[in-house]
């Protein structure tokens, strides 16, 4: 047999699979799995008979336009809509500094393509969305870790990494954040962290990829509009580079995301989408244009943010109850995740297995670093289940965790009373 490894590049030698695509499928082969790994949007939110009465008129075949190929920028319509959304987030746009995205995923694709070469210098939060990461290893980027405070990314933390690799001789070309409820901690960067974070970039002179699928998640009971106001509303020099999506808000199977940057950067990524799928889907950009244009969009944002406060409620209810004593987690203002910390002498990743025994699974933390570390934390998604499998998932949660702590306290029990 041919051996085929001989013929991969260095890039995808170094590839990895998504870990939260492999607990999914861990759910599609397993009977009765109750899932918090993926941040699936709920699909009762999905606003169905919207999308029926659009995806009729669409297909009408009056206007031909629709499945017919378009331009790689994006519908014209649509960047308006995205020019308006942009608008009432505070930042102006003009449509030659927007690119539609076949999700925000191609976009942290093209960021990196066009942007880091082998061994240029990525700094990310840690933890960090294991897709940004993914995207930054695939070009063989350095990717160097920062850790975080509770409002965000730690600042003395962040400059001094900076100074340490210009020191060595390192060009940091950017910083990625998930400013609003980051993925997958569900942190919130506060208001003046965010205007010091721009501060910071402009004197290091490092680009900022504000990456920002949640904004629109906040719950109520403890979030306004202000506090999720973006970075780049800030941003006078062309430091930063903007990602966000309709995957969140509408539905994600459509894959319709955008780029907001400075045009010759937009001028670039346009090029190497080019390269990549010529354009992102003409019918689901139409699909997407219409609900904006018909009020679907606007419609439902109240609507997601009280089902997913709800959610999050149930999830942090059950937790308190079950295991109030044994783990900790700081509580999520918007968004899809909880962020677990778990007693140290337990390996996450390794309780995957008990985990699965008992009817439910999880992400393990370690994904979402770039060095394995805080092996006890991992990443609970309460978006998709409903209220009532949240309650019983947490339950079984708890039932593998006090399983997986009683067999570490025999394990040490037994080497200590060995001779």
């Amino acid at each position: 047999m041919t051996n085929h490894n001989q013929f991969l590049s260095r890039a995808a030698e170094q590839m990895k699979e998504s870990a939260i695509r492999r607990m999914g499928s861990v759910v599609a082969s397993a009977r009765d799995i109750i899932s918090f790994a993926p941040g699936y949007p709920a699909p009762e939110t999905f606003p169905w008979t919207e999308f029926r009465e659009i995806a009729a008129d669409l297909l009408s075949g009056e206007d031909p336009g629709v499945l017919q190929y378009g331009p790689t920028r994006g519908h014209r319509p649509l960047l308006g809509a995205i020019a308006g959304i942009m608008s009432h987030r505070g930042i102006t746009c003009p449509a030659e500094e927007l690119l539609v995205t076949t999700g925000s995923q191609q976009g942290l694709d093209l960021v990196a393509r066009v942007l880091l070469d082998p061994g240029d210098v990525v700094l990310v939060e840690l933890p960090s969305y294991t897709g940004a990461l993914t995207a930054f290893r695939n070009v063989q980027a350095r990717i160097i870790g920062v850790p975080q405070e509770a409002d965000g990314v730690d600042l003395a933390a962040l400059d001094a990494t900076h100074e340490r690799l210009r020191r060595e001789g390192q060009r940091v070309k950017m910083l990625y954040v998930v400013p609003n409820f980051q993925n997958p901690t569900g942190l919130l960067i506060g208001l003046p962290k965010r205007q010091r974070l721009l501060e910071w970039a402009a004197r290091r002179d490092v680009l900022l990829v504000e990456d920002d699928p949640y904004r629109e998640l906040y719950f109520e009971d403890s979030t306004t509009e202000a506090d999720v106001r973006p970075i780049k509303v800030d941003d006078r020099d062309g430091r930063v580079i903007y990602l966000s999506s309709f995957s969140k808000t509408l539905a994600p199977g459509y894959r319709v995301a955008w780029i907001a940057a400075p045009a010759p950067l937009v001028t670039k990524f346009e090029m190497a989408k080019q390269a990549e799928d010529l354009l992102t889907g003409s019918l689901d950009q139409r699909v997407v244009y219409e609900a904006c244009r018909r009020g679907v969009l606007e419609r439902q944002l109240p609507l997601l943010r009280s089902h997913y406060q709800h959610k999050r409620d149930v999830m942090e209810q059950a937790l308190t109850r079950e295991l109030a004593d044994t783990v900790r987690w700081p509580a999520p203002k918007g968004g899809f995740f909880l962020w677990l910390t778990l007693p140290v002498e337990i390996d996450a990743d390794a309780m995957i297995p008990r985990a699965i025994e008992h009817g439910v699974i999880y992400v393990a933390g370690e994904a979402f670093f770039v060095d394995h570390q805080a092996a006890n934390t991992m990443r609970l998604s309460f978006s998709a289940p409903t209220p009532q499998r949240i309650e019983e998932g947490v339950s079984r949660l708890a039932a593998a965790l006090r399983s997986e702590i009683e067999a570490s306290v025999r394990i040490q029990k037994a080497g200590t009373s060995r001779p």
